[in-house]
């Protein structure tokens, strides 16, 4: 393993390439196939990602999918690949509500909900070496995204029995609490990798104020990442790496290159990259990303 200050000016930057959101009428290069995915996380390694996080679509509609032959085909197609990259796969999916307003007891249009078991499935079955875990419910955007606590506390313990690592996702100052209430009953092994989701309508703000308050109440063995959507992913991105965090760049948060001009994902890691170099920095390789969020 290399030395702590051999590492010292490098950052773990990870492609999000695809999400769940309906941008693909936005941008044509957003993937939609198994093997659209697959390419676009290689792509993604050729240009300096470290780490690839996955999400599938449904190959009709471009959708959300949580269908576990698609997340199987993906992987699959990037383990055979000859480029190497960490893979980072949801288990947040199926937490989306939106109250029906004539019976707010029942879902409405565009309610997509599983249980802890069913959004954990795609990771015991397939490994990865990280998995998502996303800490607490907020409002996002005009749903209400449903991560109950003992839903938490259960998944938590199916990543841990997975022996995947859980990069516990924090969309708001509260995920944070709750994160290092599982940490403290022993529900996360070894040391905690958090990322912090930032300006996503209603949640935390995309901003330094944020940023350092977050970081403030990490534990003192933990790594973090942070990323903004939009406008806001390179700002967050610089800031972030600044402040001796790892990054976060994709089309899942931010379809634009520039302004107007739509982007690849392979592109997004490249801009980054090179708003590292600017400051010093460098990207891990998926070995030292191993070696730093001790997954070896």
């Amino acid at each position: 393993m290399p030395q702590a200050s051999s590492l010292k000016n490098k950052v773990i930057v990870t492609c999000a390439v695809t999400g769940a959101g309906d941008t693909t009428k936005i941008n044509p290069h957003v993937p939609v196939t198994p093997e659209e995915i697959a390419r676009s996380a290689i792509d993604a390694a050729k240009a300096g990602a470290s780490v690839a996080h996955l999400h599938a679509r449904d190959p009709e509609t471009g959708g959300i999918s949580h269908d576990l032959t698609l997340y199987r085909e993906i992987v699959e197609r990037i383990r055979e690949s000859d480029t190497d990259i960490v893979i980072n796969i949801t288990s947040g999916g199926g937490g989306d509500f939106a109250p029906n307003l004539q019976n707010p007891y029942q879902a409405g249009e565009g309610s997509d909900l599983q249980t802890a078991e069913e959004r954990h499935e795609p990771v015991a079955e397939l490994k990865p070496e990280m998995c998502t875990l996303d800490c607490g419910s907020v409002n996002f955007g005009d749903m209400v995204y449903v991560s109950p606590t003992e839903w938490l506390r259960r998944q938590a313990r199916l990543i841990r029995e997975s022996g995947v690592k859980p990069e516990l996702e924090c969309f708001d100052t509260g995920h944070l609490r709750f994160a290092n209430q599982l940490i403290s009953e022993g529900l996360i092994d070894g040391n905690p990798h958090f990322q912090f989701c930032l300006g996503i309508p209603w949640g935390a703000a995309a901003d330094t104020e944020t940023l350092l308050y977050l970081r403030s109440r990490l534990p003192e063995n933990a790594t973090w990442s942070a990323f903004g959507i939009g406008a806001m992913q390179m700002k967050i991105l610089a800031q972030t790496a600044l402040l001796g965090g790892h990054v976060r760049v994709g089309l899942e948060d931010n379809l634009y290159l520039s302004k107007g001009v739509i982007a690849r994902n392979d592109q997004l890691v490249e801009k980054g990259i090179g708003i590292l170099g600017k400051l010093g920095k460098e990207p891990m390789t998926p070995q030292e990303a191993r070696e730093t969020l001790h997954l070896t």
